[in-house]
């Protein structure tokens, strides 16, 4: 498997499994002289780190990063950064009953059918918690962007049914699924226990306000 590394100027690399010994990402391309601590990073994490509401995953992770490399005296180096974070509350034995057959709507018979092996504990490679490694080199970025006067505001723009009507930049960190809009989260709790009462399954669409245009690329390319 390739395609683990995206950018060019900016390279990021992530790696490790849901249920491995840690997750995390090398970041290579940062610029020397910013200043950086694991604070900045860890309030980012902190924001996708499960176990915070009824509608995510009741695993509890504290999510703690480490920087490992190219920080001195409080500032990058402009060498590569390496980041973990070490998986503290995984439960192996719980996925045992799904070793030889298949969850709908994860990829484990696709992970199966392409490579010939999977990691079938929690999703492996394929799991919701590899993204650590990509909001915290997310985090790097942010404060690379501060200094060029470009900052973001990511919010959930709709779940299922449920869209917003209003947007409100302040209520966004006030609900469980940061929508900027208090009616539109009410609703779509209460769609979300509908769904859960079903077993069913849901999408929801994230939007950004201030990003410059021609400013995104794929993130990986799991071909």
């Amino acid at each position: 498997m390739n395609k683990s590394s995206f950018g060019t100027h900016f390279t990021v690399t992530t790696w490790g499994e849901s249920h491995g010994k840690a997750l995390g990402a090398v970041v290579d391309g940062c610029p020397a002289g910013l200043s950086l601590c694991e604070e900045d990073i860890q309030k980012f994490l902190d924001r996708r780190k499960p176990g915070q509401s009824r509608y995510t995953t009741a695993r509890k992770e504290g999510d703690l990063v480490e920087i490992l490399s190219g920080i001195f005296e409080g500032k990058t180096t402009g060498t590569p950064i390496s980041l973990i974070v070490r998986n503290t509350d995984q439960r192996s034995r719980d996925y045992g009953n799904i070793a030889l057959s298949y969850r709908p709507g994860h990829a484990d018979y696709t992970f199966d059918a392409k490579y010939g092996f999977r990691d079938y504990r929690g999703g492996g490679r394929s799991s919701g918690r590899e993204t650590i490694g990509r909001v915290a080199s997310g985090a790097i970025a942010s404060k690379i962007l501060e200094t060029l006067g470009i900052s973001f505001c990511t919010y959930t723009k709709s779940i299922g049914p449920v869209s917003i009507k209003k947007f409100d930049s302040e209520e966004i960190n006030n609900n469980a699924f940061y929508m900027p809009d208090a009616d539109a989260a009410a609703r779509a709790g209460a769609y979300l226990e509908k769904c859960m009462k079903s077993q069913d399954r849901w999408c929801c669409r994230v939007s950004y306000h201030r990003c410059p245009s021609r400013s995104w690329k794929p993130c990986l390319r799991k071909t």
